[in-house]
């Protein structure tokens, strides 16, 4: 009989709950927030030009910023590379590059730091990481450098 009554009782109150104004409320600020959410993230992939493009015969190969709304990009179509400045009003076609400049594609030694240092440190970073979660491996790399030296 005891059970019954609760059951009736919870019933009762999850009815009410859904016409309760501050459940209303709750409901409707949970859904704002995320409606906000989806806006911000279109926000971001729009401002930082998150989306990819449909082919490879146009692409940006370098881009630096000049000023709030301006920048200087190099951009490669076909086998040509152009270098273009961008306004937020105009585009206009600088100089036709000469020598192209050459792009570091997955795989290939890091550019930017002089002699591909970021190469061995993404190795060393690896090992130590391999070390970490297998503490056999980390002992036996030491006994192949005791034994090298």
């Amino acid at each position: 009989m005891l059970p019954l009554f609760i059951s009736q009782v919870t019933l009762a109150q999850s009815t009410q709950s859904i016409t309760n104004p501050t459940s209303v409320l709750s409901i409707f600020l949970s859904l704002l927030l995320v409606v906000g959410i989806i806006f911000a993230l279109a926000y971001v992939m729009r401002r930082f030009n998150v989306t990819t493009s449909g082919n490879n015969q146009l692409r940006v190969v370098a881009s630096m910023v000049t000023g709030a709304k301006e920048k200087i990009m190099v951009i490669e179509v076909g086998d040509e590379q152009h270098l273009i400045g961008v306004t937020s009003h105009t585009i206009s076609h600088l100089s036709k590059l000469d020598t192209k400049l050459s792009v570091a594609t997955k795989g290939e030694k890091d550019s930017l730091t002089p002699g591909g240092q970021g190469d061995v440190f993404k190795q060393k970073l690896v090992a130590a990481m391999a070390g970490k979660l297998n503490p056999q491996l980390n002992k036996k790399s030491q006994k192949e450098e005791s034994s090298d030296a």
